[in-house]
């Protein structure tokens, strides 16, 4: 007898006031600007409205939770923090701007070859996409046959995604993750299929098939 696919939404957390100018990290402390709770809550507009639903899962960090709390509000559901759905840590780079990021001679390599790089003080793309990985197993294993939301950060959502598709890491930023978008994976037995990436609006009920 075969299994069902479990459908895991990947939705990156709201626009901050550091979105498109800092490197933020993992430093605590940063929350959602206005901008990002209007999109945490179109976001759980969309999601409220798939009543298979079963689970939903966020990064520690604020952002992350508090683009959580009305997806979670919307299906009856407490949000659970999931560690390994965590920002990529950055090391000595959190708090850098993206103008001085740029600038940095290993910005070639993060944007070209991030398998071979290694944030100084901080973590591999590689360890990054294996976290990545390894939860979202962890989690379709607990959940086989239902909807989870997974909230959590633009460089592990790539990451997944081209996990998912057998994309080299190399080629990971040439996806685009939107703020407060929805990236939707089905994971079946015989591998997984990619439904959506970076969806910032319309109905998802299609992706649930007929």
């Amino acid at each position: 007898m075969s299994h069902p696919a479990t459908l895991v939404l990947l939705v990156r957390h709201g626009q901050t006031p550091t979105t498109g100018v800092k490197l933020p990290g993992r430093a605590p402390g940063l929350h959602l600007s206005d901008e990002g709770r209007r999109q945490a809550e179109a976001a759980a507009a969309r999601i409220g409205a798939l009543k298979t639903v079963v689970a939903v899962y966020t990064s520690p960090l604020e952002r992350a939770r508090e683009t959580a709390a009305p997806i979670a509000h919307a299906r009856r559901l407490a949000p659970r923090v999931e560690r390994d759905l965590a920002e990529l840590d950055i090391g000595d780079w959190t708090g850098l701007s993206l103008k001085r990021a740029s600038r940095k001679a290993e910005w070639t390599a993060v944007q070209r070859n991030p398998s071979g790089f290694r944030f100084p003080g901080g973590e591999s793309f590689t360890e990054m996409q294996a976290r990545m990985a390894g939860v979202l197993a962890r989690l379709v294993a607990r959940h086989h046959g239902g909807t989870i939301v997974a909230v959590s950060h633009a460089d592990p959502i790539k990451a997944a995604v081209a996990h998912a598709l057998g994309t080299h890491l190399d080629l990971f930023q040439r996806i685009a993750i939107a703020t407060a978008s929805i990236t939707a994976v089905a994971y079946a037995p015989a591998g997984p299929y990619v439904l959506t990436v970076n969806s910032v609006d319309g109905d998802l009920a299609r992706l649930l098939g007929p």
